[in-house]
This record gives structure tokens, C-alpha cells and sequence, in this order.
């Protein structure tokens, strides 16, 4: 049936309407958009040919198969991803993601996936033992923007906060002696102290217990209870095993030795 061209020049202005009111244009709904950003070995980072590998990947496939939608992971700034999911341009968040207060605000999280703890890389010359020295006039803290180690530092009153965009260069000022810690999570903080073993160290107990979660859009609990279904369904057939085994082995050893609890 023909439509008469004003009931067109209707409909071609109502659909103009609602893409400008939406922000973002439609998108297929066989495709879930996980967004992550690919800079946080083993858990996200970019293969050899260019391809999301990691943890986080794996898991979100296996999401994507466990909804019977094709999955596509965005590589997008850590402190974009928030924004990218109020906008629509993705679906989640699965990038390693603590559920805090403050982010949960802005969106919905899942139930906890993984448990881990905020920690230090320290500079190997350093006297620093704990957390409870950290607050110093004397003292310089290393953090990435947008990380709970950013929140985290925050609350020092006395210390010197040095704000980076990237994991590489907060190390870099530790081992270089710019900056007496880093602080970051256990994982990562024992992979660099074991790649600097003479400008380091790891002091791996935990200034706080974080949980990571799955960011969903605000309001969208349909999705929020398929995650939660997913997740509850993936550690019953071992899946965060299975992962554990793949990406993190020797790590996992040396938490066993070291008497702290893995992060799965």
C-alpha cells in the first residue's frame, strides 16, 4: 500500500525526531556491544593480530552465546566506557570494572564476578610498609585517571597525587624513583613488580577489597537479570576455573604461596 506523501514527510519526521531525542542511532539487537578497553593484560588487551584477548573477551563471548547474540567488543578509554554506555554506543561494560558507589550512580552493575584488592607497587628504595604511611607531605602517590586507585587517592590530604592516562607511566614514575607508589590492583601490581625486580616491589595486601562487575545501562534490568543468569551459570560449569587456568596460572601460584585469596 502507498502511503500519500505528506503521511510520509510525518513518519520521515518523526524518525528524524526520535534519533536526535535517542542520541544514537538503532542498532541491531542480535548484537550485544561490550565495550572494554584493551590496555589491562591478561584480562583485556589486543593479540598479535589486533584482536581482543584476555579474560574479559572470553567472558564476554561466552556471554554473547550463552544470549544467543553475536558479540562485538569496542576498544574504548577506561574513563569513556561510562559514557559510552549512557550514550547507547554499547550495551555493557566488561573491562575489569569495580562496582562502586559513586559509578553506580551513573549505571547498574551486576552481581560481582571477581574479588580483588587495591594495593602498592612501591619503589624498591622506598620505606613505605603500609597504606598507613602513605598520607605524607614527603610522600609522591602514582594513579590512572578513572580507577578506584584515583578514587582512592582522593582522600589523602597530604601527599602529592600524580594523575596519569596510562598503567605504563604510573610504573614508570615508581621505578624511576618520581613517585613512592602506585596504586593499583593485586594482579597487575605483582606482574610489574616482577618485570622491575630491581627498581620495585609488590606490597600486595590489600588497602581495600574491591568486586568487579558487569556495567549495564541504568533501568535496563532485563539485561541486568541475563548477566546475572550468565555469570551464576558460568561459575557452575566452571568457566572462572577454566580462566583462571588459561590466563593466570603463575599468578595464581603465588597468591597460594603468599596466603592471600585468589581473585576467582
Amino acid at each position: 500500500m502507498r502511503l500519500p506523501t505528506p503521511l510520509l514527510l510525518l513518519l520521515f519526521t518523526l524518525l528524524t525526531l526520535l534519533t536526535l531525542v535517542s542520541g544514537a542511532p538503532a542498532r541491531d539487537p542480535s548484537v550485544l556491544v561490550v565495550g572494554m578497553e584493551l590496555a589491562y593484560p591478561p584480562f583485556e588487551m589486543a593479540g598479535k593480530n589486533g584482536q581482543p584477548e584476555g579474560i574479559s573477551p572470553d567472558l564476554a563471548r561466552a556471554l554473547g552465546v550463552y544470549l544467543n547474540r553475536k558479540t562485538e567488543i569496542l576498544n574504548l578509554p577506561f574513563d569513556g566506557l561510562i559514557p559510552s554506555l549512557k550514550t547507547g554506543k554499547i550495551d555493557l561494560i566488561l573491562s575489569s570494572m569495580t562496582a562502586t558507589e559513586e559509578r553506580a550512580r551513573s549505571v547498574d552493575f551486576s552481581e560481582p564476578y571477581l574479588s580483588t584488592g587495591l594495593c602498592m607497587l612501591v619503589n624498591g628504595t622506598s620505606d613505605l610498609i603500609s597504606a598507613q604511611e602513605l598520607d605524607k607531605p614527603a610522600r609522591t602517590v602514582a594513579v590512572k585517571q578513572g580507577t578506584t586507585g584515583h578514587l582512592y587517592a582522593r582522600k589523602l590530604k597530604n601527599a602529592k597525587v600524580l594523575v596519569l592516562d596510562r598503567e605504563t607511566a604510573c610504573v614508570l614514575e615508581v621505578a624511576q624513583g618520581r613517585a613512592d607508589a602506585f596504586l593499583y590492583d593485586q594482579m597487575s601490581v605483582l606482574k610489574h613488580a616482577a618485570q622491575n625486580p630491581n627498581t620495585t616491589r609488590a606490597l600486595l595486601t590489600p588497602i581495600q577489597t574491591e568486586h568487579w562487575a558487569v556495567g549495564i545501562q541504568k533501568g535496563n534490568e532485563p539485561l541486568r537479570q541475563q548477566v546475572n543468569a550468565f555469570l551464576k551459570d558460568f561459575k557452575e560449569h566452571k568457566g572462572f576455573e577454566a580462566l583462571g587456568s588459561r590466563w593466570l596460572g603463575p599468578q595464581r601460584e603465588t597468591f597460594q604461596a603468599a596466603g592471600i585469596p585468589f581473585v576467582f
